[in-house]
């Protein structure tokens, strides 16, 4: 399946990159703020590449959210916003292209081919969208990491991808393209652990190595910060329905981002509610047209399995 990454590497995203190439079709990354800046993400981007050897084009995105500004996660991403692993200096550089450029031109040439996991703030996404309409009908599919039902993260239950961009979040998720996603209650579950680390440490390949290390340290943060005894699979989430969709069970609904300002913004707002076709209601508000397919069961174990699979494949 042809396919761009639009990430913030991201100790997370990182691992998702390298997961996507064993087994699609790969036109290109897509770089955003969040984990860091975008000038640092782009970086680590490709590093990552470099190190296994990849050679798919970067494109650097938008620095800021399309209205204010936006935390980063330093607090369990550091400084690079890949700390904890030493990776080669890169042998390639990004294009000389916008990463909103590229998308509207990559999405032109393989129409309705083209997959999009998103596992950033949406801005990339929305502008492309706003700038070009007709992505609804180029784009096949969207994947997302983000959001949250429940637990969130920056925020009691909202998810820093969907908080680092509320009204861009608004715009794809309204987009009409199809969508999958996955949100944030549920990645934290998806934990690769201490015995896992070890087996890619242990595995005398330099990716597995390389991995084990990124894991290890955002277990070590996930565990400070969190309380979660390993390194969550958030990104790689997303990409799990474009490789093994029968991983996941999922439930149609219809969500919303809250994008007023004070407690409740970024929080993705779920209408899972059973009302019925046949009944004439005047005080409860109407369910509107479910717009995402949402992650609702996860075969944890599986997910974990096919992610340390793909890395070891790697020389």
């Amino acid at each position: 399946m042809k396919t761009i990454i639009d990430c913030d590497p991201g100790h997370d995203d990182a691992i998702a990159i390298l997961y996507a190439a064993q087994h699609l079709d790969i036109v290109g990354i897509t770089t955003i703020f969040g984990n860091q800046t975008v000038e640092k993400t782009t970086l680590n981007a490709l590093k990552v590449l470099t190190l296994a050897g990849l050679d798919y084009p970067v494109a650097k995105g938008c620095d800021r959210p399309l209205i204010g500004s936006a935390p980063l996660a330093t607090d369990v991403h550091g400084a690079s916003g890949l700390d904890g692993v030493d990776l080669p200096e890169p042998s390639m550089q990004a294009l000389d292209q916008h990463a909103v450029s590229f998308l509207i031109e990559q999405a032109s040439r393989h129409r309705g081919e083209l997959a999009v996991a998103v596992t950033g703030a949406h801005t990339n996404v929305a502008m492309a969208l706003r700038l070009e309409p007709r992505l609804k009908e180029w784009i096949s599919r969207i994947s997302i990491m983000g959001g949250t039902t429940g637990i969130g993260n920056l925020k009691p239950q909202a998810c820093v991808n969907i908080l680092s961009d509320p009204e861009a979040a608004h715009i794809v998720f309204s987009s009409g393209i199809p969508i999958h996603w996955i949100g944030y209650e549920s990645t934290r579950t998806v934990l690769m652990e201490l015995g896992h680390i070890t087996r890619l440490r242990d595995s005398g390949k330099r990716v597995a190595r390389a991995v084990g290390d990124i894991a290890f340290y955002y277990r070590e943060r996930q565990l400070y910060v969190n309380g979660l005894n390993g390194a969550p699979m958030h990104d790689s989430c997303a990409i799990v329905p474009l490789i093994r969709n029968d991983l996941i069970r999922y439930q149609p609904v219809h969500l919303d981002v809250a994008l007023e300002q004070g407690i409740a913004r970024g929080m993705t707002v779920v209408d899972r509610r059973p009302l019925q076709p046949q009944a004439v209601l005047s005080s409860v508000s109407a369910r509107r047209p479910d717009n995402v397919l949402m992650a609702s069961e996860l075969d944890r174990q599986a997910i974990i399995e096919t992610i340390i699979t793909a890395v070891l494949n790697y020389p």
